[in-house]
């Protein structure tokens, strides 16, 4: 994901911004964007039955 730093004078032209940045983007580039933010945020955990030997 490409980081793109946008400095704003006041929260209208932030938002403004942020509207022109999601339509700016294919649905095929949201849902990567989404899916890296979460794997990010909420990594994989480990599988419970590795640690639990038979």
């Amino acid at each position: 994901m490409k980081r793109i730093v946008h400095i704003a004078r006041d929260f209208k032209d932030t938002e403004l911004w942020d509207i022109e940045q999601n339509i700016s983007m294919t649905p095929a580039q949201r849902l990567k964007a989404a899916w890296q933010l979460k794997t990010r945020i909420f990594p994989r955990p480990k599988d419970v039955r590795a640690s639990h030997p038979r």
